[in-house]
């Protein structure tokens, strides 16, 4: 029996055992058994996307060398590239298509500054020393999403399949800072639906109000007085006691707020040099929380608390927005129907050495051991899922309610790492992110193929957006005149020349483990 035929096989008995109440029509299993052959087609070419992308290791707006490698491969690919969109140099489109829906398809691509990794050791080893690296797993994402827009594409050429695809990438996620651009600007104004893709070690979707918190990130500048800090310190105001005092009267207040927040700050600019008061001082502040009023007010109060110390100094105070998210909501319908798909894909195929290597990160990293998982666990409902008492945010949320949108979590890292850390950079460039990103391709290009062919499920997923989700709350976004686009220049300039030594050469290298000289599994720390 040959591959296409057992697929299809597969595909009809998991479609009866998910069909009921709740079941939406989809493509046929013939279409979707050709889908998930083009993605397997892709095997190698998956390997080399996520290890090249991992190997860039570039942090929010400066995605460059990303950037034109993946549109580099949509062109190539019949995707008709736009380059620079919202206004920010790193982000673009890819489309393709003509008639039917409108299908958004992202994921993101920025990694976290002080991360860098030695993929495939289960130990701590910088490539860079104080670099950036893929501690979150975001090089992964975009090479799932290509490689599953290709299959889709492929098996719409060839049974005359109407329907449009808009490849987008999530630029300076980590900064929080660009899909409410993206809205702002219009890039969703002609979509229908949207379908995103995060790196996770488990497989899976969700539906409802998902527990993320909405976020305002901005930066305070105060500005007071020099004079000499010794001499005549009388003679000046100092811009650090604004933010210090900033600082510890938002830290009095975190007591009397409501346990669902969560604030964080730097100080990003603290003066010169001891012996001169500062005339120039800056903190910056994530304020997040669980629905957009609330976030409004925790930005409301960060502001007054801000004016306030200002005052206290005799210094002067403004503020920048850098960023946002809004919180996140799932789409009840297109969730349902990307999930029996993930069902039909099932787990990747994890082999001795896989499970080796995870035990191994697990336990020479103190973390709670736990093997990689062979099943799909349950739909997320908001039936299902522990109450959120808050937490983290994703501007995916922006998009969200903008479109019907869901978020695809496939499983492409080891349970139970540090989230935004080395750890979690650690499995990235392995067989095991490898063959989550192809798991993750089959179910999106066999999800993209039901919109594409069941106006129904679209109908349905716009009278959820409409009918339940905007019944919750309404849209309404803190934002800047424009993105942080000039975040993270500096660190890039000093890093880049060491890291692009390091850079994946595809020709050369079967892997990019292979180029590194790393053995897979490396199961032991150097003895000390």
């Amino acid at each position: 029996m040959d591959f296409v035929k057992r697929t299809a096989l597969a595909l009809m008995a998991t479609a009866a055992v998910m069909a009921g109440p709740q079941a939406h029509a989809a493509a046929s299993p013939k279409l979707k058994a050709e889908a998930v052959a083009g993605v397997e087609a892709q095997k190698k070419d998956i390997q080399v996307m996520v290890d090249t992308v991992f190997s860039y290791a570039e942090p929010g707006f400066q995605e460059f060398r990303t950037m034109e490698y993946l549109t580099g491969i949509l062109e190539k690919n019949g995707f008709k590239v736009t380059k620079g969109v919202a206004g920010i140099p790193t982000a673009f489109t890819a489309t393709w298509g003509e008639g039917g829906p409108v299908l958004a398809l992202g994921s993101d691509v920025d990694d976290l500054l002080g991360t860098s990794q030695t993929p495939g050791l289960p130990y701590v080893k910088p490539m860079v020393e104080g670099a950036p690296g893929h501690g979150e797993g975001h090089n992964s994402g975009m090479p799932l999403v290509v490689a599953a827009a290709i299959a889709a594409k492929q098996v719409m050429e060839k049974n005359h399949i109407p329907g449009r695809l808009m490849i987008w990438p999530g630029i300076a996620e980590e900064l929080l800072a660009t899909k409410a651009y993206y809205v702002r600007e219009g890039m969703f104004k002609d979509v229908d639906l949207c379908i995103f893709n995060h790196v996770s070690s488990d497989f899976g979707t969700a539906y409802g109000e998902l527990g993320m918190n909405g976020m305002v990130s901005v930066e305070y500048t105060f500005k007071g007085k020099t004079a000499h800090a010794a001499g005549d310190p009388w003679d000046g105001f100092s811009a650090l006691d604004g933010v210090e005092i900033m600082d510890a009267a938002w830290n009095f207040r975190r007591e009397h707020l409501p346990v669902t927040q969560r604030s964080h700050y730097v100080i990003t600019n603290g003066g010169g040099q001891p012996n001169v008061v500062p005339d120039k001082a800056s903190v910056w502040y994530y304020f997040r929380e669980r629905s957009f009023g609330a976030v409004r007010n925790l930005y409301n109060t960060g502001n007054e608390i801000a004016q306030a110390a200002a005052k206290a100094t005799g210094t002067t105070v403004t503020s920048q927005i850098l960023g946002y998210a809004a919180p996140n909501f799932g789409n009840k319908p297109l969730a349902e129907a990307a999930y029996a798909n993930i069902k039909a894909v099932g787990m990747p195929k994890w082999t001795a050495d896989d499970q080796a290597f995870t035990k191994a990160v697990q336990t020479i990293n103190h973390r709670t051991v736990k093997p990689l998982s062979d099943k799909v666990g349950e739909l997320s409902s908001p039936e299902n899922r522990p109450r959120s008492i808050g937490g983290g945010s994703d501007d995916i949320g922006d998009i969200m309610w903008t479109v019907p949108t869901i978020t695809i979590r496939y499983p492409a890292n080891i349970p139970n790492m540090i989230g935004h850390n080395v750890l979690s950079a650690m499995a990235m460039a392995t067989p095991i992110a490898h063959k989550g990103v192809e798991a993750g391709a089959k179910a999106l290009a066999m999800t993209i193929l039901d919109v594409m062919t069941t106006p129904k499920l679209v109908a349905d997923a716009k009278a959820y957006f409409t009918d339940v989700q905007l019944k919750t709350d309404k849209y309404d976004p803190i934002l800047g005149p424009k993105a942080a686009t000039w975040l993270n220049e500096k660190t890039m300039k000093e890093y880049r020349p060491q890291m692009e030594k390091y850079y994946y050469d595809a020709a050369k290298y079967p892997t990019y483990l292979d180029q590194l000289g790393i053995k897979y599994p490396t199961l032991e720390a150097p003895k000390s």
